[in-house]
């Protein structure tokens, strides 16, 4: 695979993970009777500019798949070479379903919807645990590979994939006591975008160290990960 192609895949991790948060608060902080607070991430796929969100959901989950080639092509054997693509590809796959399959009216959003749970809903809530648990999955997969190069990339690593998962937990129980009339307005957007910020955090992370280890040199190097040592990358150095 050619640099240059090498180069445009690992890029696209990168452009994912600045282009879909940065989208979604510009959108929340200026839709009308949206708050960032209180509402999903997901919440912006309906009501009004639901076309924005999707077209951001769908476009960020393909360069997602676009940057699992990269990062196959990056890995090519050793720990994490199968399982770290595969899972990435997996929310990548759940961001673009999550964008065509819109989620069902919630907590009041879109203002005057009536709630209720629909075949639609359950297809998005499926792709959103696809996202989430793909992202969180991976970060510890690769946290095994990155710890030959680092300990504090490992650490690093598996914190976020930690977070990933606690964020998005805290979301789903702050909406249950939310709907409950429990806790209103619970932080349960808040929390699912804190989520979505170490993922996308993490795939930015990752996508720059390995650009500039593998570009950097010589990329028909053998990796040395593939003998169980050795960087991440095809570099030994």
């Amino acid at each position: 695979m050619p640099t240059r192609t090498l180069k445009a895949l690992l890029c696209s991790g990168i452009t994912a993970g600045v282009l879909l948060p940065v989208l979604l608060w510009a959108d929340g902080a200026t839709r009308p009777g949206y708050s960032l607070w209180h509402h999903g991430a997901s919440q912006l796929g309906t009501g009004e500019r639901a076309w924005l969100q999707t077209a951001n959901f769908v476009a960020g989950g393909l360069l997602l798949l676009a940057f699992t080639a990269g990062l196959r092509r990056v890995l090519r054997g050793g720990r994490g070479a199968t399982w770290g693509p595969i899972l990435v590809a997996t929310a990548g796959a759940g961001l673009v379903v999550a964008g065509l399959v819109p989620t069902d009216p919630a907590l009041g959003y879109p203002p005057g919807q009536p709630t209720g749970v629909t075949t639609s809903g359950l297809i998005h809530q499926a792709a959103g645990f696809a996202l989430f648990a793909g992202l969180s999955a991976a970060a510890f997969v690769l946290a095994r590979r990155l710890r030959e190069e680092s300990q504090k990339w490992a650490i690093y690593s598996r914190l976020s994939g930690i977070l990933i998962i606690v964020f998005a937990f805290a979301a789903g129980i702050a909406y249950r006591l939310d709907t409950l009339g429990l806790w209103q307005p619970a932080p349960a957007g808040l929390l699912e975008h804190l989520s979505l910020l170490t993922g996308f955090c993490w795939i930015i992370a990752v996508g720059v160290h390995l650009l500039r280890g593998h570009l950097s040199g010589d990329p028909s190097t053998p990796p040395t990960g593939s003998h169980g040592s050795g960087p991440v990358t095809s570099q030994a150095g």
